[in-house]
């Protein structure tokens, strides 16, 4: 998600393809985290086979208004198309059978979104879920802003749709409340947000006992992003969150551990998952000029200058001031397997880190680390 600045602008995407760094939970995760904080969500089951399909839609009442979803790491599911053929991650279902076939189709497969590139994502879980009726629809995000140096509660009344699409069509209907680091949330805040969404009355006292909540989660749980998009007003007035997406911040894994087990590597880069193994901080990029370099501000100002000069770097890779020989033959490796690297930029700097570490395992016999493979073109 790009996050909004003060008022309704929003930042200019990432000129390298989406430099991330956060843990991603699934929606049937979050809505178990979120139900642990006593917040209201849909009632579902994460399932892995189509008996378990049919025996969670037969558990939601009558098994009718049942919603199938698959769980990908990746957003624009209800119009993606599986590898198999089948159109969409997300079907509404009349009945317990039409859900355990629908889901039956999903197992297995990879889900191809618009932000999953031309591979897609291995969907290994199917969400089975109850319909939720609404009355009306919006957004809620809590983030840290630079510009307020603290969290900011992002609220609209309106919802259903990304928040860029609804600062670029309707600007004015986005709030942006500041949350002092000192105070929390405070009634009054979180009134305000309430107001902000929308709401009025009983439903406004919902709302705002779901907004404390929500941010109780988001700081316990060292959370750098909680997007509930959208959350729902029933017919019967009652406040409920729809969709939800948590992001968590990588270096609180060690007072996080219940978060960090939830992790599903299956969803992410295996060239990055494989770096976190070695204790490298390493990000995966299109690009195919393969970067070695110690220091994250070093790293980036490469990857700046790849592209000043029409490059397009392949990776971010930081070795830090302490790698042993075995990480950065590691990092060699990882660069050397990436089929779309055609050569590889080292920049050490030789206060911070041993270059002779370096020349060692360049220089080393190559049954440790493979000659790099170039393209005779």
């Amino acid at each position: 998600m790009n996050v909004l600045r003060a008022g309704t602008r929003v930042r200019p995407s990432n000129p390298y393809g989406g430099l991330v760094r956060f843990l991603h939970l699934h929606e049937y995760q979050s809505q178990e985290l979120m139900r642990g904080y006593g917040i209201r969500v849909p009632r579902g089951t994460a399932v892995t086979t189509k008996e378990e399909a049919l025996a969670a839609a037969k558990s939601l009442g009558d098994g009718t208004d049942i919603v199938v979803k698959a769980q990908v790491l990746a957003g624009g599911r209800g119009l993606g198309t599986f590898e198999n053929g089948f159109k969409s991650g997300v079907h509404l279902c009349y009945d317990s059978k039409a859900a355990a076939d629908i889901a039956s189709k999903m197992f297995g497969q990879n889900l191809v979104t618009k932000q999953t590139g031309a591979g897609g994502k291995l969907c290994s879980k199917v969400l089975i879920t109850e319909r939720m009726y609404m009355r009306r629809e919006m957004y809620l995000g809590i983030l840290y802003d630079r510009e307020s140096q603290g969290p900011t509660i992002i609220a609209s009344r309106e919802g259903g749709t990304s928040i860029e699409d609804i600062a670029a069509s309707n600007p004015e209907a986005i709030k942006n409340i500041p949350v002092n680091m000192a105070e929390g949330i405070t009634p009054e805040v979180a009134d305000a947000v309430a107001e902000a969404m929308g709401f009025h009355g009983e439903s406004k006292k919902q709302c705002a006992e779901q907004v404390k909540k929500l941010y109780q989660l988001f700081i316990e749980k060292d959370a750098t992003l909680v997007e509930i998009n959208p959350m729902i007003e029933t017919p019967q007035g009652e406040v409920v969150c729809i969709d939800a997406k948590i992001n968590f911040d990588d270096n609180a894994d060690f007072r996080q551990p219940d978060i960090f087990a939830m992790r599903d590597t299956t969803q992410e880069d295996p060239r990055e998952v494989r770096a976190a193994e070695a204790g490298l901080n390493y990000i995966g990029l299109d690009g195919n000029i393969g970067c070695l370099v110690n220091g994250a501000g070093l790293a980036m100002a490469t990857m700046d200058i790849i592209k000043l000069h029409g490059g397009n770097p392949a990776n971010f890779l930081d070795v830090g001031g302490g790698a042993t020989d075995k990480q950065v033959t590691e990092a060699f490796t990882i660069l050397n397997d990436d089929p779309k690297v055609q050569a590889i930029l080292v920049n050490i700097f030789g206060g911070i880190m041993r270059c002779d570490v370096i020349a060692q395992v360049r220089l080393a016999p190559r049954k440790s680390l493979p000659r790099i493979q170039g393209f005779l073109n």
